[in-house]
């Protein structure tokens, strides 16, 4: 087999090995998800995981890289909306093991020299990016009045969305959804001019 072809080949096994991991951690979560497990579905030994992820952490940061993808072209991509965002949320509730992932990482990563550093500075820049480009349609739709500093609020979204998280992995009677409504609702009631006609 030619270069190309067994990079091709390696490709469509990392791709292979990232779906079924989403699937273990999704449904076991991250601490009880081994790379044993996850190799034997793959028909792989567990140096043959290694050989296409250096670590265990590189794994996992990989497959909350490849959440995001599937996340984004399943809920967020069709409807660029607030709304869109909470089909995310309301996907979350399906899948405990990987926001427990999120959040596990997410804390330890805050920590400069965590492999997973980079990729949580870039993440969070680019979910606020997609939340404040959310905003600018409201405002075009009329939804959301001009009274809103865009990066600020993308910012408490951002943050009431991570703390829910946490709390939810710790009550599952915690509706999510419900409260970032609220939370958007807030935002958007204080848009508008107090002396101006906005929306009910």
């Amino acid at each position: 087999m030619g270069r190309r072809g067994a990079y091709a080949k390696g490709l469509a096994k990392r791709e292979e090995i990232l779906a079924v991991a989403l699937d273990v951690v999704a449904k076991n979560g991250c601490r009880k998800a081994t790379t044993r497990e996850i190799a034997e579905r793959v028909g792989l030994t567990q140096p043959g995981l290694m050989h296409h992820f250096g670590s265990r952490e590189e794994l996992f940061q990989e497959v909350l890289r490849a959440r995001d993808l599937h996340d984004l072209d399943e809920f967020f991509a069709p409807n660029p909306r607030f709304e869109g965002f909470l089909e995310v949320i309301r996907h979350n509730t399906q899948v405990a093991g990987l926001v427990q992932l999120y959040a596990e990482y997410a804390a330890e990563a805050s920590i400069a020299g965590h492999p997973a550093h980079d990729y949580f500075v870039e993440r969070y820049a680019w979910v606020r990016g997609l939340i404040a480009a959310a905003i600018e349609r409201a405002q075009e739709e009329g939804e959301m009045g001009p009274e809103v500093d865009i990066a600020e609020a993308a910012d408490l979204i951002v943050a009431a969305s991570d703390g829910l998280q946490v709390e939810w992995l710790h009550d599952p009677t915690i509706d999510m959804v419900a409260r970032l409504t609220r939370v958007w609702e807030l935002l958007r009631r204080s848009s508008w001019p107090e002396s101006g006609v906005h929306p009910a």
